[in-house]
């Protein structure tokens, strides 16, 4: 594996501290992703490299040059809506950087010991959680969303406690930049204008080269710019059913990555009240909240680039965009789910009564949409055969196929009434001179293109958790190659894409996780 220093070295010892990793004794491979390794030029297979293990654990490796000297970056922000003053990386080291056909990856150790940023931690971390963000990470990426990486990870007998003991491990994460909100909180907060200033025009030649080019002032463009991209993430959390738990302005990425997989959550039942972190007492963090506390934690990021803005307005203006770019973002992708290609007025209300539909009966969410698609699938196979009418003239959705997804709703009668103005508003997409059985099949493809079979739900990372602690990889293995292909029908991996058991209710998930 080649690196080089990276760029964010290159801003100065303000923003970071070198160090060696504390070592881990006795690493072994635990998961290896082929996508990622492509990334950095590596073999998809997982390699039989002594050196590269040794590595990618944070052990040290012969003849390695001292400009590589691993490096923990210091940031600040506010946790669970407060202040929280210095925090930063207290278990990560970056390694440096490769850049290859694909782009500059930074190549970061998380669980790779001890750091100036800590807080009194061991700076480890345990292979539940390695496991847990490994996954999640391929897993987002796989479903289109954008995400850091995981490379693999690396496990060890160390024991590290928590609420109770466990072993050690290390994952081996890959991003353009882990920059984050928090690093420009940081030094704004502290009235390091000259180091604020030095970081923003960093970020902007490297990751938005374009705000140099825009009319006015460029921070402005910047905020704006990550206000954009932040706006698109969120939209594609909510439409997935995904919960991050911990959305500090610490765990915001400026370049609107999904970042830090702590103690998040794919929902089962449909709640839009769901808080999956049980650190959050007072569910700040809860799944129909999300959408507001990207917007709070983008303000932090607005009062943090002040000193280099006009004034606040510009602040205000920058901001302003998400009231609509998110909620438009947000019905482009439900418009998806339900094959609908345009957006149209009464969209919004179509899709909030459906929600409603579900949040009553607390339908499971994954599998009514997954359900939802391959009846409109069925029902495109059916129009190829006999070319009925459409929309469909009955009352209650017709034929055996749509019966399944009838089968989620204890009082089925709200979802018929629901689905007849669904498939009258389906019509209207297609226009008049559209062949019923064309437009059929266009739709449901859509959906199938929009709605996953597999997510990673709780109970299957425990599954794979289990397995691995005893010693047994193949279920995180089989896990990871049905999460690679989210919206494939793969045979021999039904129970992937089954209703969660009921002890699935009690898995606790903290900010340990």
């Amino acid at each position: 594996m080649q690196l080089q220093v990276s760029r964010f070295e290159g801003l100065g010892d303000a923003f970071h501290t070198r160090l060696p990793a504390t070592p881990l004794p006795s690493p072994h491979w635990v998961g290896w992703s082929a996508e990622a390794a492509a990334l950095l030029g590596l073999a998809p297979e997982l390699p039989q490299d002594e050196a590269l293990l040794q590595r990618l654990s944070g052990n040290p490796v012969p003849n390695m040059p001292d400009d590589l000297m691993p490096l923990a970056s210091v940031y600040s922000g506010h946790q669970f809506g407060h202040w929280a003053g210095q925090l930063g990386d207290g278990r990560a080291l970056l390694l440096g950087e490769h850049e290859g056909p694909q782009g500059r990856h930074e190549v970061q150790l998380k669980g790779a010991g001890r750091t100036p940023y800590s807080r009194g931690g061991d700076g480890r971390a345990v292979l539940r959680s390695s496991i847990r963000e490994f996954l999640c990470s391929e897993a987002m990426h796989a479903l289109g969303i954008p995400t850091t990486r995981a490379l693999c990870v690396t496990g060890s007998p160390a024991p590290v406690r928590r609420e109770t003991v466990e072993t050690a491990a290390v994952v081996t994460r890959l991003a353009p930049s882990f920059i984050r909100f928090g690093h420009f909180e940081h030094f704004s907060h502290g009235g390091r204008h000259q180091e604020l200033r030095q970081l923003a025009d960093f970020v902007i030649d490297q990751f938005y080269p374009e705000c140099r080019q825009a009319d006015g002032n460029p921070y402005a463009a910047l905020l704006a710019a990550v206000t954009r991209r932040s706006a698109e993430l969120v939209a594609q959390w909510q439409a997935v059913g995904f919960c991050h738990g911990v959305l500090n302005t610490d765990n915001m990425s400026i370049l609107g990555l999904t970042l830090d997989y702590g103690p998040f959550q794919f929902l089962d039942g449909f709640d839009p009240g769901h808080v999956c972190n049980h650190s959050d007492q007072s569910g700040r963090y809860a799944y129909s909240r999300q959408p507001n506390i990207v917007y709070w934690n983008l303000f932090c990021l607005g009062q943090a680039l002040l000193p280099l803005l006009d004034d606040t307005q510009q602040a205000l203006d920058a901001l302003e965009p998400y009231k609509t770019l998110f909620p438009t973002a947000l019905q482009r992708r439900m418009n998806d789910k339900l094959g609908l290609a345009e957006l149209r007025e009464g969209d919004d209300t179509l899709t909030e009564d459906l929600l409603q539909l579900l949040s009553r009966e607390r339908t499971d969410y994954t599998i009514f949409w997954r359900r939802l698609s391959l009846a409109q699938a069925a029902s495109a196979d059916y129009a190829g055969q006999t070319k009925p009418s459409f929309p469909y003239s009955t009352a209650q959705p017709p034929g055996h196929a749509w019966q399944p997804v009838r089968d989620l709703f204890l009082q089925p009668d709200g979802f018929d009434s629901w689905w007849t103005r669904w498939q009258q508003r389906l019509a209207t997409d297609a226009g008049p001179a559209c062949d019923p059985a064309s437009q059929l099949d266009r739709v449901s493809q859509r959906m199938l293109r929009a709605n996953p079979r597999v997510v990673l739900r709780n109970h299957l990372g425990e599954l794979a958790i289990r397995q691995a602690k005893a010693g047994n990889l193949s279920a995180l293995q089989r896990l990871q190659a049905a999460l690679a292909r989210p919206y494939d029908e793969m045979r021999g991996s039904e129970d992937l894409a089954d209703f969660p058991p009921d002890w699935a209710a009690t898995i606790s998930i903290s900010c340990s996780s």
